[in-house]
């Protein structure tokens, strides 16, 4: 990533390859968050699942550790992502403006 100095005067095009470089870089670090909560999700659910079919938990706590899981992955990423694609979506606006 290229860092500018209090001296240097960036051009438009310089700002909007910083800010399509840092929107890559949040969409790479939000797919990667994606899957990884994905992935802890479905270990949760199989565990839940195994735990229930043992016996050593009921319908109801393997269901809401299950629901929960999903439901912390669906809302929380949803949310990451347009917070961020809502901040990049302004500052680009504003360089459309300021052409």
């Amino acid at each position: 990533m290229t860092i500018l100095n209090n001296n240097q005067n960036p051009t438009f095009t310089t700002m909007e390859q910083l800010v399509i470089k840092e929107r890559l870089r949040q969409a790479r670090l939000s797919f990667n968050i994606a899957l990884s909560l994905t992935i802890i999700s479905a270990i949760i659910s199989v565990t839940g699942v195994g735990l229930l079919l043992s016996g050593k938990t009921s319908e109801g706590t393997a269901t809401t550790a299950g629901g929960l899981a999903s439901k912390i992955v669906s809302v929380g990423l949803l949310k990451m992502t347009k917070d961020t694609n809502e901040r990049l979506d302004k500052i680009a606006m504003e360089f459309q403006d300021e052409d």
